[in-house]
C-alpha cells in the first residue's frame, strides 16, 4: 500500500469519526435536550473514547452545532466558485451566503436558542467558511498568492458572524426561569444583506484589478 493510500484512508477513517460524533451529539440533544448530553455519552453513542471525542471537538456545543452546520461551508464555497464568469463577485457572494443561511430549520432555530453555550458555538461556526470562500475567491481572481481573497473571505465571514450575532440577539427573553434565554427574532436575510454591502466597494476593486490583470 502507498503512502498516499494510507493517508487516504486515515483522512477518510478521521472524517467518519467527525461525521460519527456530530450525529451523535445532535441526535442524543434533540432526546434529551442540550443540557442533559455528556461528552462521555457523545462518545459512548460514536463507539469512541471521550479521548478520541476530545481530539475533533472542544466542547458537546461544538459538535452538536457542526451537525446542524455540516457541509453548509462547503456549499457557500462551491457556489460561490461555480458562478457564471459575467457575474459580480460580490453578488455570487450575498445570493451564496443568503441561499444558505436563510430560512433556517426548526432544528437548528431550536438548538441554537435552547441556551447561551449552544448560541456562542454557532456564532462561532461562522468562521468555518473563511478557509473555503478564500479558496473559491482565490479561483475566481485568477489570484491564489497574494492575501487578498484571504482577507475578503475573513471579512464576509466577519459579517456573517455580525449578522448572525445581532439575529440571535435582537430579542431576550427574560421571563422567569427561562434564564434569559436569547430568541432568534428579525429578518436575517435582511441583517446579511446589510452586513455584507459595505463590503462590496472592496471585492468590485479586487475584480477589477484581476480584470485589468487578465487582459494586460
Amino acid at each position: 500500500m502507498t503512502t498516499t493510500r494510507r493517508t487516504g484512508l486515515r483522512e477518510q477513517k478521521k472524517r467518519a469519526t467527525r461525521v460519527a460524533l456530530r450525529e451523535a451529539a445532535l441526535g442524543l440533544a434533540l432526546e434529551r435536550g442540550p443540557d442533559n448530553v455528556r461528552v462521555d455519552d457523545i462518545a459512548e453513542a460514536a463507539g469512541v473514547s471521550p479521548r478520541t471525542y476530545n481530539n475533533y471537538f472542544s466542547s458537546r456545543e461544538q459538535a452538536i452545532v457542526a451537525a446542524i452546520t455540516a457541509e453548509r461551508e462547503a456549499r457557500i464555497a462551491a457556489e460561490v466558485a461555480a458562478a457564471p464568469a459575467e457575474d459580480r463577485l460580490a453578488d455570487a457572494l450575498t445570493d451564496a451566503i443568503l441561499t444558505r443561511y436563510t430560512e433556517p430549520g426548526d432544528t437548528e432555530r431550536f438548538l441554537i436558542t435552547a441556551s447561551p453555550p449552544l448560541r456562542d458555538a454557532f456564532l462561532e461556526a461562522a468562521t468555518e467558511i473563511e478557509h473555503p470562500l478564500a479558496d473559491a475567491i482565490g479561483l475566481r481572481l485568477g489570484d491564489t498568492t497574494t492575501p487578498t481573497a484571504r482577507v475578503l473571505a475573513a471579512s464576509v465571514a466577519a459579517a456573517v458572524r455580525i449578522a448572525l450575532h445581532q439575529w440571535l440577539g435582537a430579542t431576550i427573553d427574560r421571563s422567569a426561569g427561562n434564564g434569559g434565554l436569547v430568541i432568534a427574532s428579525g429578518s436575517l436575510p435582511d441583517l446579511l444583506r446589510a452586513t455584507i454591502a459595505p463590503l462590496a466597494p472592496a471585492i468590485d476593486a479586487a475584480e477589477e484589478r484581476s480584470r485589468q490583470a487578465r487582459s494586460g
